[in-house]
């Protein structure tokens, strides 16, 4: 089962959803069928590692990614 990121166009909440060929996607606020399919950022494996790529530490800089901010990730916090 593929899980898929919503947007509800009537009550505006950001959900998660796995969702079989056969079934409706409801919202879980309000019920509505009025959904937006979001695209998805995929997460991928790297070969020979144990967890997936993570940003690198605050001493290297900041790794240009949106969520991690100017001068170090926010994971390492």
């Amino acid at each position: 089962m593929p899980l898929y990121e919503y947007t509800c166009r009537k009550c505006h909440s950001e959900f998660e959803l796995l969702i079989r060929s056969d079934e409706q996607p409801e919202c879980p606020q309000c019920g509505s069928h009025r959904l937006e399919k979001q695209l998805s950022v995929p997460a991928a494996h790297m070969a020979g590692a144990n967890s997936l790529p993570v940003c690198p530490s605050a001493a290297m800089g900041t790794c240009g990614m949106p969520q991690c901010g100017a001068g170090g990730c926010a994971l390492d916090n």
